[in-house]
């Protein structure tokens, strides 16, 4: 069974900055990509970032610059740095893992942490 636990969300003042962390825990599973969503109330789910074993980031336009996905070497962890923050960044932030588990194809997901940006 494979286990996505985000973490690092938290209050934080506009302009400031959080470092959010996922961890995926599972035997044999070998991550290919790990990919950072997010839902604010009231709105569908969007892409924020992902980046794949090659380690070649993508950015959602509205995070360009801002943001840094980041994954640990030979590690099932990974981050993303949010940088400048805004209001219109408050929601759940999800972290999406894929890849395998021999030859069966995996596509794990957490239960998400709340990033909040409000003075």
């Amino acid at each position: 069974q494979v286990q996505v636990v985000e973490s690092g969300g938290d209050l934080v003042q506009p302009g400031g900055s959080l470092r959010l962390a996922c961890v995926v825990s599972a035997s044999r599973f070998r991550v290919y990509a790990m990919n950072w969503h997010r839902q604010a109330s009231g709105k569908q789910r969007e892409l924020v970032a992902g980046i794949t074993t090659h380690g070649y980031p993508e950015y959602a336009d509205f995070v360009k610059g801002r943001f840094a996905i980041s994954r640990d070497s030979g590690e099932n962890t990974g981050h993303l740095q949010m940088n400048d923050l805004k209001p219109e960044d408050t929601a759940v932030y999800y972290c999406q893992a894929e890849g395998t588990i021999g030859d069966a194809m995996v596509d794990s997901w957490g239960q998400g942490t709340q990033v909040t940006v409000s003075s």
